[in-house]
């Protein structure tokens, strides 16, 4: 992600520190707008009424455009490597949701997520107290036993994109805690650089798609990815490493629950004891 190319130039400012009550609040938006994602690109992509090539293309092309009037705002380097990352998230993203049900897909992403975050943070020097460590323990717990039931056999392909999205998720995050700039600039430049990106994908498309899989793609892209990541790049910086890694963890949980109201997923004892070990162990990375 190019973090060396970040170090020149102006020192960044120091990241805005919220009161626990706001963490809280702009954490949990941003949770939500991770779930909203895999919710309505399952929901897409399972109808066939778009296709993966075509729903990363709009996705990324809704967040630009949303977010074009913050481009205006800031100055300073561009961020390549974060419009990298974001388009490999999204893409992979995407063609991983053909096949991979809500619940199955999210658990993935974000079991690899947390492992991304807390390497890099590690070689970057950050430090996790033993309480993180543990509580970071229990939720990887917790997502195991949501995951062992779930994670069907012969879904190698879709499972090895879902995990290199998940890479790309987990160093898009780390790079938005990095940059100098805001993070809503910072937001708005990687959707643009990530939209250039994503032209080539043309090539893949299929049929043109029907109007519900194209708003749903906007959807996506403006809302839940677009305005949803500036809430994140906004509140991660002052997130712990690993509340920062644990956090994210309740976005299975969540993914899950709109599965289970939106299409048909049934609820299970295993999502219940997973649930409350992802949240048990959110709580003990929150306390200081």
């Amino acid at each position: 992600m190019g973090i060396a190319s970040l170090q020149a130039g102006p020192r960044p400012a120091q990241p805005r520190r919220f009161g626990p009550g706001a963490i809280v609040l702009l954490a949990s938006i941003a949770i939500l707008a991770f779930a909203g994602n895999s919710v309505i690109a399952r929901y897409a992509l399972a109808a066939g009424g778009i296709d993966a090539a075509t729903f990363s293309l709009v996705r990324l092309g809704a967040g630009a455009i949303v977010l074009a009037p913050l481009l205006l705002r800031g100055t300073g380097r561009w961020s390549l490597s974060g419009g990298i990352s974001l388009f490999v998230y999204v893409a992979m993203f995407s063609f991983a949701y053909v096949d991979l049900p809500t619940a199955t897909g999210a658990l993935i992403l974000f079991t690899v997520v947390q492992a991304t975050v807390v390497l890099a943070g590690m070689l970057r020097g950050e430090p996790m107290r033993l309480l993180g460590w543990a509580g970071l323990l229990l939720s990887l717990g917790g997502l195991a036993v949501l995951l062992v039931p779930q994670v069907e056999s012969g879904r190698v392909l879709p499972t090895v994109f879902m995990a290199i999205s998940g890479m790309a998720w987990g160093a898009y995050t780390m790079i938005g805690r990095a940059v100098a700039v805001g993070a809503g600039v910072h937001t708005a430049r990687s959707f643009a650089i990530g939209a250039v990106l994503a032209l080539p994908l043309l090539a893949f498309a299929g049929s043109m798609p029907s109007v519900t899989g194209a708003l749903l793609a906007v959807l996506s892209g403006a809302l839940t990815s677009g305005l949803g990541y500036v809430v994140w790049n906004r509140v991660s910086p002052s997130l712990g490493l690993a509340t920062l890694a644990t956090v994210q963890l309740a976005t299975p949980l969540v993914a899950a629950m709109g599965g289970v109201a939106l299409l048909g997923e049934l609820v299970t004892r295993e999502l219940l004891v997973a649930g409350a070990l992802i949240l048990s162990g959110i709580a003990m990375t929150l306390k200081r």
